[in-house]
């Protein structure tokens, strides 16, 4: 019985260390996930979104495969460290090596423009 008291403390507190390394120091909410991200080119400017709104690049929204619509989520430039809260309106990005694709307006706030890819670090807003 002590072992298995002993061994369930051990878990737990393994556990929690775990969930906090995901989250760096000076980050925001909980850590979804990181890889590459890109951003909405002019064409699409205008044409309905997965979610049924219309695609403005000025507004501060992202695509992702499976985040329900409306979810905030902090997007970190791994590079520079500027970060951008989006709003997930739509679905995708369709190519396989990509986790998200911004709005021109959110590409800018990344300072991602010129390099047009780049590694991210997605975290739900805090709230």
């Amino acid at each position: 019985m002590v072992w298995r008291s002993a061994a369930a403390a051990i878990v737990l507190f393994g556990a929690v260390g775990c969930y906090r390394s995901a989250r760096p120091e000076g980050e925001r909410g909980a850590f979804i996930g990181e890889g590459l991200a890109s951003y909405y080119g002019p064409e699409l400017e205008g044409h309905r979104t997965a979610s049924g709104e219309v695609f403005d690049r000025s507004k501060l929204t992202a695509a992702h495969r499976s985040i329900r619509f409306g979810t905030c989520v902090t997007v970190v430039n791994v590079q520079n460290r500027r970060s951008v809260d989006v709003r997930i309106n739509d679905r995708g990005p369709f190519s396989k090596d990509r986790i998200l694709d911004v709005s021109r307006a959110a590409a800018e706030k990344l300072g991602m423009i010129a390099a047009g890819v780049v590694t991210v670090r997605l975290y739900l807003c805090a709230r």
